[in-house]
């Protein structure tokens, strides 16, 4: 073909065979197109076909003569998503394609002027649009997403923004509001509430702001009632899920909130009612959280031997554990079945050292257990509480002093008493069985408390074994009254505070050193003063430090005016030289969430520096936080209420541990 002869093609239509075309070197568009644009023409040209003509220019050699190729001008993209097609084999190689021939303009004027004063779609037409398809024509979400190149997801969002109150659209599209908080009111599709929140937003409020006025009825997929129960049991149940489509873990809420509590509460009870006929309790109750004003002394499991048989078992499954240990300590990897087998072996030695702990049989025929739900979604049992009512009766075994002698036995005597003779004239007589007054009782055992005292001040060493007499009698014997020393613990519950305080690493601690110790208390009350006296020096500085420690409270309430006790408070973190860092980290739910982006960037630039908290400016709150948690995992930052800070001099404890004259009697 001639040049002549192709210029008298300008401006007519041809089909000329895919084959035959290329990129035009003089094409505006230098970036190549991307994957996800080529699917999207290709998927759009098999649903409906080639919409528009290809704009193309024939190619001449060097002497001028036509080659018979033809560059694309315009539609560079459409001819890549023909290619996708043959590839695919969905249309041969030499395809016909509709082109229309232009000779007459600049080949390069005519692309740039097609990418660059087309105006694009607006993205609420594009919503509206999708949406129609759905509503007039019946497509589904999978066959819209076929039809455009798109994902299913995709075109779900897009019909979700579609179902939004159509004065919000408007909104957006004059530009008062942003894709974003379009996207927060589309996580539900109830119009008239949509509007309603909008009516309560403060001024420009971020994305989560909105969510969480849309969802504040709802209960969120991570709540732990909705870990506990699980989603497939509240669907079945008919419980629905309000899902958001548009943030990155695509988690919805339960909106259903009674049926819930409804199913948490049927589960728990489930629990209890097993466990009751597993263990023998003479009771189990379930609640959500752990009633800690119960009112009810506890029981602790005590040690004891295991069975020769449990004692065997225990025995061959550490030796395989040790085995398979040894077997694969250099493996980079554990094989699905090994590594199974490591968990099966690890919870049969978990089951059989539990049987070193076990509960007095009588304890577990009138006791109870309270079986609570964790933070996380799981089961918390807490055993061995006994209720006033099924306490044992103290035995009668003899008055425990003169005063007591008399309480019990002398009121008969005060009622024979001749008229006219009070008890002072009674307690005259000599008769050795008479019993006392109450004025002379009161009068003698007053000069022995003095000499008690007198003697106790020089003796510090048995001092200490009164004091934590006194503290652990009260504090693990629920109304027993067997203390002479009037100091009496005033414990502040920290559950009530903090919640999921009891969940954390240092709530565990500390339950556990509880329960450590509550083991070794004797089950009789009248035994501790012998018990604790007994006790290496060691052991019992331990024992009274912890029933110490369990009365600090250094809480800071608003309506609670303790300044001087909270200073006494950080002088004693001075002094035990805390370091919050081995017990508390900033995370999201600990603290970032929980205070303003202001906030969280202070924490950041002092944390970590003004470099990284410029970085999350621009951030929403909800990934600020998730960044400052990663960002601040490493660097031990503490919120100021949590520092402790450096001693103003050597306090006398510390004086103490470099040698200087201690100020108590040590022990034997």
């Amino acid at each position: 073909m001639s040049a002549k002869s192709v210029e008298q093609l300008n401006g007519t239509e041809v089909l000329i065979p895919l084959g035959k075309l290329k990129k035009s070197p003089r094409n505006a568009r230098k970036t190549p197109h991307s994957d996800a644009a080529i699917e999207a023409l290709a998927a759009s040209i098999a649903a409906k076909g080639m919409l528009q003509n290809l704009v193309v220019e024939p190619e001449v050699d060097g002497e001028g003569a036509a080659t018979g190729i033809f560059c694309v001008t315009i539609g560079e993209g459409r001819r890549l998503a023909q290619l996708l097609r043959v590839k695919r084999k969905e249309i041969k190689k030499n395809e016909p394609i509709r082109c229309i021939v232009d000779t007459a303009n600049d080949p390069h004027e005519i692309s740039l002027d097609e990418n660059v004063t087309r105006e694009k779609m607006h993205p609420a037409d594009e919503f509206e649009a999708f949406k129609k398809l759905a509503d007039e024509r019946g497509l589904g979400a999978e066959e819209i997403a076929a039809r455009f190149g798109v994902t299913a997801h995709v075109v779900r969002q897009r019909l979700r923004l579609g179902s939004v109150s159509p004065k919000l659209v408007q909104l957006y599209r004059d530009g008062e509001l942003t894709l974003e908080q379009l996207m927060a009111f589309a996580i539900t599709d109830d119009q008239a509430r949509q509007e309603a929140v909008y009516e309560r937003l403060p001024f420009d409020p971020d994305a989560s702001t909105i969510r969480r006025l849309l969802t504040e009825t709802h209960v969120a997929t991570t709540d732990r009632r909705a870990r506990f129960v699980g989603l497939e049991a509240y669907t079945e149940a008919g419980g629905t899920v309000l899902r958001d489509l548009f943030t990155e873990d695509r988690g919805g809420y339960l909106e259903h909130v009674a049926l819930l509590d409804l199913l948490v509460t049927a589960r728990l009870n489930r629990e209890a009612d097993t466990l009751r006929a597993a263990e023998g309790w003479k009771w189990t109750e379930a609640h959500l959280d752990f009633p800690h004003a119960h009112g009810m002394r506890r029981a602790y499991p005590h040690p004891v031997e295991l069975s020769a048989e449990d004692q065997a078992a225990l025995q061959a499954v550490q030796t395989e554990f040790d085995r398979l240990t040894e077997q694969h300590q250099t493996a980079e990897e554990l094989a699905d079945d090994v590594d199974a087998r490591f968990g099966e072996l690890e919870a049969e030695i978990e089951r059989l050292e539990a049987k070193r702990q076990a509960y007095d049989p009588t304890d577990v025929a009138r006791s109870g257990a309270f079986v609570v739900l964790n933070h996380d979604g799981t089961v918390r049992v807490e055993r061995g509480f006994i209720r006033p009512g099924d306490e044992q009766p103290e035995a009668e075994t003899g008055p425990d002093s003169e005063a007591e002698a008399w309480d019990r036995e002398g009121r008969d005597g005060e009622e024979a008493a001749p008229d006219g003779e009070d008890d002072e004239g009674a307690a005259d007589e000599e008769d050795e069985n008479q019993p006392l007054s109450d004025a002379l009782v009161r009068d003698l055992t007053a000069h022995r408390t003095l000499g008690l005292r007198l003697n106790l001040s020089e003796q510090p060493d048995v001092a200490i074994v009164a004091v934590t007499h006194a503290l652990a009698a009260q504090i693990f014997y629920l109304g027993a009254a067997a203390h002479v020393v009037g100091i009496q613990p005033v414990k502040c519950d920290l559950a009530a505070h903090a919640d999921g305080i009891e969940d954390t690493p240092a709530g565990k601690a500390w339950s556990d050193r509880h329960a450590n110790w509550a083991r070794q208390m004797p089950r009789d009350v009248a035994a501790l003063w012998d018990f604790v006296a007994e006790l290496d020096h060691d052991s019992r500085m331990a024992l009274f430090a912890h029933c110490v420690a369990l009365t600090v409270n250094a809480v800071k309430l608003p309506f609670d005016r303790r300044p001087r006790a909270l200073a006494a408070g950080r002088r004693l973190a001075e002094a035990v030289a805390l370091d919050m860092t081995a017990y508390w980290r900033p995370t999201v739910r600990s603290y970032l969430g929980r205070v303003t982006k202001a906030g969280i960037l202070a924490a950041v630039r002092e944390g970590v520096g003004g470099e990284a908290a410029e970085r999350l400016t621009n951030m929403k709150k909800a990934d600020m936080a998730q960044a400052a948690e990663q960002l601040l995992a490493a660097t031990g930052w503490l919120p100021s209420l949590l520092r402790t800070a450096a001693p103003h001099a050597q306090t006398d404890l510390q004086s103490e541990a470099e040698g200087g004259e201690p100020h108590a009697v040590a022990a034997e």
